[in-house]
């Protein structure tokens, strides 16, 4: 019998992340396979998740609602014949549908010794209001059907504010386990309590006997974090006015929207090598103002003026640099609504 858990999770959401500990903590040992889905042209996480020694199929043809009938359960009936894994990890697209992952893997069963261990939505907890209300089709989706729901970036948010979350979200799925302690608190119990959907008062908890030094996104080695106010809402309704809400209107009433009508996908290779002021500008762009379009997400790999190299991360009005090896080509990749590509060719000097 080969588990499966699917961990999803909205746009920046830090799904990768969440999975990296899982695979360090709560799988140890365990013989694992990943599969990604990245909605866009541009997979940037990938050699992250190869050095944890995972073996990776992605499909970056397109988002996952779309795939489900014919690509995904063709990839994973493949994944199961050759590695013949004890677990799976189905990591969905950020604006894919957790029904519609569930179902298509319900459908592989007919055919396969396999089961569902886990349905986790990772959300993040300082923009969970405002992605109900502007993307309630495709984030409600995620949270509705999860057995486990998992809030990441509590350690940057203040209790009150944490407990206003968990109600929004109880509100929305009155039986799923919520982990609201900070990940780096968190020991394997209870993580397994919750992804087990145990819903006992210790299974919040930290395992204190847990030996393992986990570092928080944002907060990890080697990156340099930059946090842009407290005031997401306010952000949003003040650079895109009605933009957001007439879409939202237009889209959630019936419900059966596939991503790629409501989100769009950026991307290209850069041999631009970027100074630091550059790359500032650019990150302060895309996170601070509403000039290039609604940008969700943004993720790039590239080669700076001194020769190195860097990794970004980006949502809206937050964003984080670290170092990384040299990669064959510079590449970036902007997840939004309504994105200016021409300004966004030009931001990038590409």
């Amino acid at each position: 019998m080969t588990k499966v858990d699917i961990i999803s999770g909205f746009l920046g959401a830090g799904k990768t992340t969440f999975i990296k500990k899982l695979i360090e903590q709560v799988f140890a040992g365990e013989k694992l396979v990943l599969i990604e889905n990245e909605f866009g042209e541009i997979g940037i996480d990938g050699g992250f998740l190869k050095d944890a020694g995972i073996e990776i199929t992605e499909m970056n043809s397109g988002c996952i609602c779309c795939m489900l009938v014919g690509d995904f359960s063709k990839a994973l009936q493949k994944v199961l014949a050759e590695y013949k894994p004890d677990r799976v990890i189905i990591e969905p697209s950020g604006v894919g549908k957790l029904s519609d992952v569930v179902k298509a893997v319900e459908k592989v069963k007919k055919d396969a010794d396999i089961e569902i261990a886990g349905r986790v939505a990772v959300v993040d907890g300082k923009r969970a209001k405002m992605y109900l209300e502007n993307f309630g089709e495709f984030y409600r989706n995620q949270v509705e059907h999860a057995s486990a729901i998992v809030i990441s970036r509590t350690q940057m948010m203040p209790d009150d504010k944490i407990e206003e979350c968990v109600k929004l979200l109880r509100k929305e799925n009155p039986e799923a386990a919520i982990i609201s302690t900070p990940w780096e608190e968190l020991g394997k119990d209870a993580v397994c309590h919750a992804l087990n959907t145990e819903r006992e008062i210790e299974g919040i908890f930290a395992d204190k006997k847990c030996g393992h030094d986990h570092h928080h996104d944002g907060e990890c080695c080697g990156h340099e974090h930059h946090h842009h106010g407290e005031g997401c809402c306010g952000h949003e309704h003040r650079h895109h006015g009605e933009e957001c809400c007439g879409h939202e209107h237009h889209h959630h009433h019936d419900g059966h929207h596939h991503a790629d009508e409501v989100f769009s996908s950026w991307g290209r290779e850069t041999a631009h090598k970027y100074t630091e002021e550059e790359l500032d500008f650019v990150l302060k762009a895309l996170a601070e103002t509403g000039g290039y379009g609604k940008i969700l997400r943004s993720k790039g790999i590239i080669q700076m003026s001194d020769g190195g190299w860097k990794q970004f991360d980006l949502v809206p009005e937050e964003y984080e640099v670290r170092k990384c090896d040299a990669d064959y080509a510079g590449r970036v990749c902007v997840i939004g609504t309504d994105l200016d590509e021409k300004e966004l060719q030009e931001l990038f000097r590409i």
